[in-house]
């Protein structure tokens, strides 16, 4: 379903039975709303689900230059308005966990829970540094140049090797992924810092995590931060650990909205 918000057009999709409670869904970079679809299956009977693609992703209108958290933030009040959504549970990972992050600092009263999955804090000079090189390397030999080297950082050998379907459809959303999508949100994962309103944030958040992604050590600083956060690390899982290991981190999503 497309929905006009925030001055663009968005690919969404919503699964589950009216009248429950909602939740929304948002993407990493370099993927669409399809990486949830194992977390869709196993929740739609209690939820209300909205998944939407993040700007410049799958479905959803790509704009041309860089792209800020500001700008995503805005982006998902205007669908929730556009949607005549009052309030929702909210998760998201990697750019869609710092998203979560930011909507719990500067629009709680739109959200009752929050999950934030394989995330860091804040953008580092080094970080900022590779965001620059991946952009130049995809101006230069377009998207697909990035498929291996994506697959390699975000999953850890063994399932590279052990789960070839799985891995092809995270290519295949990589590649598709428009240019100037990747390079405005790159932007913004070049440029936030969460760190300054984590200890304001008091909405119940849970924090999921790979422990073979790179993100550990900063998604446990926010554990830190963010008073009475629940933190679940996933042994063994990379960077898409919803897509890594489905049962359990749905698990961890269902334990976590049925304690409200």
């Amino acid at each position: 379903m497309r929905i006009n918000a925030n001055g663009i057009s968005f690919n969404t999709q919503i699964d589950g039975p009216e009248g429950a409670p909602w939740l929304v869904l948002s993407n990493s970079l370099l993927t669409n709303l399809s990486m949830w679809d194992d977390q869709v299956a196993e929740l739609k009977s209690s939820f209300r689900i909205l998944r939407y693609d993040q700007r410049g992703h799958g479905g959803t209108q790509a704009t041309e230059g860089s792209y800020s958290f500001d700008l995503l933030v805005a982006d998902v009040v205007a669908l929730l308005d556009g949607l005549s959504i009052k309030r929702a549970h909210f998760a998201g990972l990697s750019m869609g966990g710092v998203t979560a992050l930011f909507l719990a600092q500067r629009h709680p009263q739109r959200f009752d829970r929050i999950i934030a999955c394989d995330c860091a804090p804040a953008s580092t000079p080094a970080s900022a540094q590779q965001w620059k090189e991946r952009i130049a390397l995809v101006s230069k030999d377009g998207i697909a140049a990035l498929a291996e080297p994506t697959v390699a950082r975000w999953f850890p050998p063994d399932f590279v090797a052990a789960k070839p379907p799985v891995l092809d459809k995270i290519r295949q959303m990589i590649r598709s992924t428009p240019i100037a999508g990747f390079s405005g949100c790159a932007q913004a994962l070049s440029d936030y810092d969460l760190r300054p309103g984590l200890a304001d944030i008091y909405l119940p958040t849970l924090l999921v995590v790979g422990t073979k992604d790179a993100t550990l050590p900063g998604i446990r600083q926010i554990r830190d931060a963010v008073r009475g956060s629940l933190l679940v690390e996933l042994e063994g899982a990379g960077h898409i650990s919803n897509v890594e290991q489905p049962a359990a981190f749905s698990r961890a999503i269902r334990d976590f909205l049925n304690q409200g």
